[in-house]
């Protein structure tokens, strides 16, 4: 269910008000070069940690991974998660700022998965790679303790993982989480348009050039590509996370529907005037914290099983 958030007015906290006018300053727009954004991007492995987990680099399918443990609780479920940046920027140390919180809210270890980008690789080296690495955790901890999640292109690689998996006959995570996941390639949700002024992270514009380095010479409604498209049946439990002010909030709301319709157990969450993958901002603002919070306890729900001990690859 949609959230009314264009209608109940300005609900958020005032750090998150400061945080949205900042960001359109900070974000620099589609021309600026693809080296320049990977490295703007990167910033956020300088935003502050929890300081209740432990880094290690470890390789998982021959796939380079970074491993996040929590050190002042008990490991009870295994988070793999692949991060965002439209398949083209972005890394684990990019988001393990904030994946960080999130592990120790869940009392999860989380492997962040540093797939291949595009446009030196197109789809599917990315998929491969967060195949690789899953099958790979698998033989490692209880299978009945990983839990799948991403944000933004990580979301879409994700519900692409999971169907690939699927399709291939290989057992699935026990639940998903999705941070408004990118799953439309060609843009058609209408929210493109209509939350293009109000969203602050992502500028319509973008998409296609994304879009184009990433799916190579397939079109981009390939159900490989913009997996809103695939068959969505035999997934497990899936949590949706999304801002009413983002111009991917379609890409969210179609797949709640498509989910649903498909006979999967799924909670969509859509918060009122925020913005894309607003939980990055956990250390700062207490609409983040409040996100993972809730991401944190679906995980809990629906992996209850304790991993068995983790080992490197």
């Amino acid at each position: 269910m949609r959230l009314a958030g264009r209608e109940t007015g300005n609900m958020i906290s005032w750090q998150a008000k400061a945080a949205k006018r900042s960001l359109g300053k900070l974000i620099p727009g589609p021309d600026v070069p693809i080296e320049q954004q990977r490295s703007n991007l990167e910033r956020m492995a300088k935003l502050p940690r929890a300081r209740t987990a432990t880094a290690e680099e470890l390789h998982l399918g021959g796939v380079r991974c970074l491993q996040l443990t929590p050190t002042r609780s008990l490991s009870e479920r295994h988070l793999l998660y692949f991060h965002g940046g439209g398949y083209v920027l972005g890394s684990p140390e990019s988001s393990a700022n904030w994946v960080q919180w999130l592990a120790v809210r869940a009392n999860a270890t989380v492997t962040l998965v540093d797939y291949r980008l595009a446009p030196e690789h197109p789809y599917p080296a990315a998929i491969d790679d967060c195949v690789a690495a899953f099958t790979a955790l698998q033989s490692l901890v209880d299978p009945e303790s990983i839990v799948l999640a991403g944000d933004s292109a990580g979301g879409g690689a994700a519900l692409a993982t999971m169907c690939r998996m699927r399709d291939e006959g290989r057992p699935l995570p026990v639940a998903s989480v999705l941070f408004s996941p990118w799953t439309d390639l060609t843009a058609s949700g209408d929210s493109v348009k209509t939350r293009a002024d109000a969203d602050p992270m992502i500028n319509p514009d973008w998409l296609a050039g994304f879009a184009d380095h990433y799916r190579g010479d397939l079109p981009a409604m390939h159900d490989g590509v913009s997996p809103l498209f695939a068959d969505l049946s035999g997934l497990p439990p899936t949590l949706i996370q999304v801002g009413d002010d983002e111009v991917l909030l379609d890409d969210s709301t179609r797949l709640a529907d498509r989910m649903r319709a498909a006979g999967v157990d799924v909670e969509l969450d859509v918060a009122p005037d925020l913005w894309h993958v607003y939980q990055a901002f956990a250390p700062m603002l207490p609409e983040s914290r409040e996100g993972l919070d809730k991401a944190a306890k679906f995980m809990q729900a629906n992996s209850p099983r304790p991993p068995m001990a983790a080992q490197t690859a």
